[in-house]
Formats: structure tokens, C-alpha cells, sequence
């Protein structure tokens, strides 16, 4: 595959999802850096982890300090005295963070503008995800509108899982040789725990299930 000779910056946790977009636009683009946020989340080692992959990758690596949001709304992913619940007859979880991927993408946006990168990859999924407004497809092309509006700017939104289940989210880091090292170095875990994690919190649980159902889909075709 061609690489096209563009600068691109993914919005990085260290997480599955975020780390298979990093290792998609690694195949896709000639520079790559990653970005990630501090916003006093419950599980604040991610940056770390996120660095650690990013410098496993040889991918130059951002952090910015977003704690202001933290103070702007309490929620379980920035306060450990709220339990993480999921949401309750169509209701939000305590996990939403209102305007995370609205800061986000609009920072790793600003900063793709001083350093020149014109594409911004994000790992929202419309599909398979906890109900969160912003990862849906309608706000992310909402968002790169506005963005390239008021830079006067052309940059481009990538949301590789936007419509895949966790299940295809699994198959593609195999199709692009990262499996095994998204499964042990990524932390996607609401309290902390790196690679299956805890197996108990509504992240784990989601991200199991896609991995024994992908699992499952290989057994049957090597059966």
C-alpha cells in the first residue's frame, strides 16, 4: 500500500481502540504523531501507557493538559467517588464526559495546524459503543465543517471504527499485524489494569466480548 505524503496526528489514550487507529494510520500516512489529554481521569495512567506505545512505535508523542474539564463536569471517569454505571433506560453513563471529543479533536486540530498535519484520526465508533453523543458520524462531520470553517482550513476527520462492531475492531489490528500487541499493551480499563483488565467494568466487558466473538469467528474458519 502507498503511503500518501501527508502529516497526520491521532487523538492517542493508549487504549484499544485509539492504538489500532495509530497503528492504521502508520500503513496510511509518511509522518504520524500522537496526542493525548490529561483531564484528571480516573484512570490517569493511560497518558502513560499511551507514551510507552508511542515510543514502542518510534511516534512522537503530545501531551496536553485538559484537567479544566474535570472541574466543568463530575462524572465517574474524573471522580473515584462515583460509581462507573452504565446508562439506565436510554440514559447517558456516568462515564459520558460532556465536550471530550468536541475539546479534543478541536485541540488536535489547532495543533495539526501549527505543525502541518492535515489529517486528524479519532477512534469514535458509532457501532459498537457505550451511547456517548460525540462519537457518533453526524457530530464528527459536524465538527470537521466547523474546524475547517474557522481555521479557513482543509483538514480531514479519519474515524476508521466509526461503523465496525469490537469484534471487526479486533480483526483489523490482526490484519494489520498488532493483534498480540494491542491485547497486552493497551489500557482501555476503567479502573487501570493494562491489556484484559479487569474483566468487570462496562469497557472491559465490551472489549471481551469482541475479542471471544473474533476469536470464535477464527476458530470456525480454521475448524
Amino acid at each position: 500500500m502507498e503511503k500518501k505524503n501527508n502529516k497526520a496526528i491521532v487523538v492517542f489514550s493508549g487504549g484499544q481502540d485509539s492504538t489500532t487507529c495509530l497503528f492504521w494510520a502508520l500503513q496510511k500516512f509518511e509522518e504520524v504523531e500522537t496526542v493525548s489529554f490529561h483531564y484528571n481521569q480516573r484512570h490517569a495512567q493511560e497518558v502513560e501507557v499511551a507514551k510507552g506505545i508511542a515510543d514502542d512505535l518510534g511516534v512522537k508523542h503530545t501531551e496536553l493538559d485538559m484537567s479544566l474539564l474535570s472541574q466543568l463536569t463530575p462524572n465517574a471517569l474524573t471522580r473515584t467517588d462515583m460509581e462507573v454505571t452504565e446508562g439506565e433506560n436510554g440514559g447517558l453513563p456516568s462515564t459520558f464526559v460532556p465536550g471530550r471529543n468536541l475539546l479534543f479533536l478541536s485541540f488536535a486540530t489547532i495543533m495539526g495546524y501549527q505543525i502541518d498535519a492535515k489529517h486528524i484520526i479519532t477512534g469514535v465508533c458509532e457501532t459498537d459503543f457505550s451511547g456517548y453523543p460525540d462519537c457518533r458520524d453526524m457530530f464528527i462531520k459536524s465538527l470537521n465543517v466547523t474546524l475547517n470553517l474557522s481555521m479557513d482550513a482543509e483538514f480531514v476527520i479519519h474515524t476508521p471504527l466509526m461503523w465496525l462492531d469490537k469484534a471487526q475492531t479486533w480483526e483489523l489490528a490482526d490484519q494489520l499485524g498488532a493483534f498480540t500487541y494491542i491485547r497486552e499493551n493497551t489500557l482501555t480499563c476503567y479502573h487501570g489494569e493494562k491489556g484484559d483488565g479487569c474483566g468487570i467494568c462496562p469497557a472491559c466487558i465490551l472489549r471481551k466480548k469482541g475479542l471471544e466473538t473474533y476469536l470464535e469467528q477464527q476458530g470456525e474458519m480454521t475448524s
